[in-house]
């Protein structure tokens, strides 16, 4: 199976519920990653971390950070390949090896997401990721934040990110982002004053 949130259907049901999930692709640690846990912390919301094997190998204590602190570690492959073009064998082992390896942190568990770099998927990605056990999550909000070089304003991202809200919405963070860990608390802060939970 396949999840995201069409923002046609901005009104569908979450069991009577206002819901917004919050995901986090995560490569590197350049501090912001700390600041995101920091605010998820302060805020008691939970969120879930598509991690890449860099990350997991570099910075073992956020991976066992977000695991104590009750966030999903997600498989967003080991080396962030574009897994359309790959067989299945790279395609199993690209999952493997980042799941061996968060496995490798004391009481840290990969969850049976998976999540495609880049958002590049082929109906037999979907297909093999299913027979591996894990349920292929894509996203319906997104916006130009990855760019260290590039960083978008505080407030212009705010309205961005809180005009594209909708039910059910899957939010998709890079935490790498100077500006998402400036306005993490804010946003969350807004959310709810909007009557949102998170799942």
């Amino acid at each position: 199976g396949a999840y995201y949130a069409d923002r046609a259907n901005s009104e569908w049901d979450c069991d009577g519920k206002k819901v917004i999930y919050l995901t986090f692709d995560a490569g590197y640690e350049n501090g912001n990653v700390e600041k995101i846990l920091d605010t998820l912390k302060e805020k008691e919301v939970p969120g879930a971390f598509f991690v890449l094997e860099n990350l997991v190998r570099t910075n073992p204590e956020l991976i066992r950070r977000m695991n104590e602190e009750g966030h999903l570690i997600c498989n967003h492959t080991a080396t962030h390949k574009d897994m359309t073009t790959v067989d299945r064998e790279i395609f199993e082992k690209e999952l493997s090896d980042l799941k061996n390896a968060v496995e490798e942190i004391d009481g840290c568990t990969v969850a049976p997401y998976y999540r495609p770099p880049e958002g590049r998927f082929s109906q037999q990605n979907l297909d093999w990721a299913c027979e591996l056990g894990y349920k292929t999550v894509f996203w319906s909000f997104g916006y130009v934040d990855w760019d260290n070089n590039a960083q978008p304003s505080e407030e212009s991202s705010i309205k961005k990110v809180i005009d594209g809200t909708h039910n059910g919405e899957v939010v998709l963070l890079h935490p790498t982002s100077k500006t998402n860990a400036a306005i993490l608390g804010r946003l969350i802060d807004q959310w709810r004053d909007m009557g949102f939970e998170f799942g």
